[in-house]
């Protein structure tokens, strides 16, 4: 993937922030993990409703809200790529070299939070408690995968890959 071997400096010339820009480059790490939170939020409320309307067991539930994260987190960066003209291999790789670390952080916090959160994978889905666990555990992984996002970016990693095929 030779695309992430281009320096913090480079990406943020292009986008006209300034070298050592704090807050540009935070900024560009809320954008990066929102957009990481739009897909991995489809994914995870889908898995999180099949398995609890199946009534699966919350370890079944968590590794359907896994895998699907992951799939809609992809797609999000996969299909605006595609719509440039890359390959769909090459699509796939921009992908996983955005999006990877950014979903899997985000998946460990709010999974965590919905198995520890007392009766939150039980509720059912008419329950104010499940769907307020889901919120809650959600808007929690956005707040830890920022800093994460934020310095994978600064090193031209993460997010960062992606942003040449936007512009």
């Amino acid at each position: 993937m030779g695309h992430e071997s281009h320096s913090h400096d480079q990406h943020a010339q292009r986008h006209g922030h300034h070298v050592g820009d704090g807050r540009a480059l935070t900024r560009t790490a809320i954008k990066a993990t929102a957009h990481c939170l739009t897909g991995c939020a489809i994914g995870e409320v889908l898995g999180m409703v099949i398995g609890t309307a199946l009534g699966w067991s919350s370890g079944a539930t968590v590794i359907l809200a896994i895998a699907l994260a992951f799939v809609f987190g992809y797609s999000l960066t996969i299909v605006p790529v595609l719509r440039v003209g890359i390959g769909f291999g090459a699509a796939l790789g921009v992908a996983l070299a955005a999006d990877t670390v950014s979903i899997a952080v985000m998946e460990i916090v709010d999974n965590a939070i919905m198995v520890v959160i007392p009766g939150a994978m039980a509720a059912g889905l008419t329950s104010p408690l499940f769907w307020g666990a889901l919120a809650a555990s959600l808007a929690i992984a956005f707040v830890v995968t920022v800093p994460v996002n934020r310095v994978l970016i600064r090193r031209g990693k993460g997010h960062a890959v992606v942003h040449q095929y936007h512009h």
